[in-house]
């Protein structure tokens, strides 16, 4: 008869055989399916390139911005288009959203650093790759944190001021301030697209190439009278035209079902016939009870002239609404767009003091222009992405 504590011992060394193998499998896997280093392609030499790692003592962000706070605060708000007050306040909002945790790895980027790192490139449009030096962050780095930043500014105020417009009162308040402002009535809001440049994306052929040359993705916005966006859509492709967008969007389905809740035809003023209320676009768009363009160009009268003139001068304000992309963000369609412009949106109104954060100029395609919108309200939002 076989001694029972010998087979005990011959069972657990075949237990802790078998646990070995089954180690020693797992480390030839990882090593096999470890990526191999290209022939000719040199190590690492640092870890933290020295002139990175000294950004605190020579840092735009620790040294000018410094001196910026202290000395001229005219000179700190034409640098981030914000106030030292403001920026302080956002910075309070959205601090905790962005903050890193310590550990004995490398020092994360201070929150105020990821926030002056994103309002910078959207309030001057420069690329990361000629920041990289003065702020003393890499390229790469920083397309990251402006995503972060952009995602977290959204995350704070969404909630407020992503409000859907769903009455009739709400759109006859937009149509009274464009009549107001635009001397254009029955208007509820501009309608025209806006070509946000990306990356070609892989497989796409040339659904994404647009007319004027490089690929793209639309986004399709409303505006309303101060330049307030009241409603986008965003993920179609470069080569769709603004009138096929329009037709597949639900902003028109819920026009002609009657479930946005447009007031009832009203007499335009110092008149007596019956009009409906619509938007208003170029002429991309085909005319509709709700959509109205302006007269084809050939053969025009002179009434015809005078009201091409007041529509476009009222459609203006979505012409200007749209600002530049920022260079560098989207690498491929998705909702990042909508991160970008309404972070940026966004960024012109303290929602709890109904002031402007930019201050009196805004950077609105490439110049600098006087902001009508710092003594508005906020506006609200209707959002649709696309797939």
């Amino acid at each position: 008869m076989e001694d029972p504590a010998r087979l005990s011992r011959e069972y657990q060394l075949a237990v802790l055989q078998h646990q070995h193998d089954l180690i020693d499998l797992t480390l030839y896997q990882v090593r096999a399916n470890r990526p191999r280093r290209r022939r000719g392609e040199r190590r690492r030499r640092n870890w933290v390139r020295p002139w990175i790692g000294r950004r605190r003592q020579f840092g735009m962000y620790d040294q000018l911005m410094v001196e910026l706070r202290n000395e001229d605060h005219a000179s700190f708000t034409n640098f981030l288009r914000m106030s030292p007050a403001m920026f302080d306040e956002l910075l309070s909002i959205v601090g905790p959203r962005i903050t890193k945790q310590y550990t004995f790895y490398r020092d994360p980027l201070e929150p105020g650093m990821k926030l002056a790192l994103t309002l910078r490139p959207l309030a001057s449009g420069n690329k990361y790759a000629s920041m990289k030096f003065g702020w003393r962050v890499p390229h790469n780095t920083q397309s990251l944190v402006v995503r972060e930043v952009c995602q977290a500014i959204i995350d704070e105020y969404v909630d407020e001021v992503l409000v859907c417009q769903s009455t009739p009162e709400g759109w006859r308040a937009i149509a009274d301030k464009f009549f107001q402002r635009w001397n254009f009535p029955n208007t509820c809001g501009a309608l025209d697209g806006k070509h946000v440049a990306c990356r070609c994306p892989p497989k796409s052929g040339s659904l994404y190439f647009n007319y004027k040359g490089f690929y793209s993705i639309v986004l399709m916005a409303l505006v309303d009278a101060d330049y307030k966006f009241i409603w986008a859509d965003i993920g179609g492709t470069g080569s769709a035209s603004d009138a096929q967008i329009y037709n597949s969007c639900e902003l028109k389905e819920c026009v002609e079902d009657g479930t946005l809740g447009f007031p009832d035809t009203e007499p335009l003023p110092n008149d007596n016939q019956d009009v409906p209320y619509f938007f208003i676009g170029d002429d991309a768009f085909a005319l509709r009870p709700t959509m109205m363009k302006p007269y084809s160009h050939r053969g025009l009268t002179n009434e015809q002239r005078i009201f091409n003139y007041w529509l476009s001068r009222a459609r203006r304000v979505v012409e200007n609404a749209f600002h530049p992309p920022v260079v560098g963000l989207l690498d491929v369609p998705d909702d990042g767009v909508l991160a970008k412009e309404i972070a940026h949106d966004l960024l012109f109104f303290n929602i709890k003091t109904k002031r402007c954060l930019l201050g009196p100029l805004s950077l609105g395609k490439g110049w600098l222009r006087r902001c009508p919108r710092c003594t508005r309200g906020v506006g609200t939002c209707i959002i649709s992405i696309r797939g």
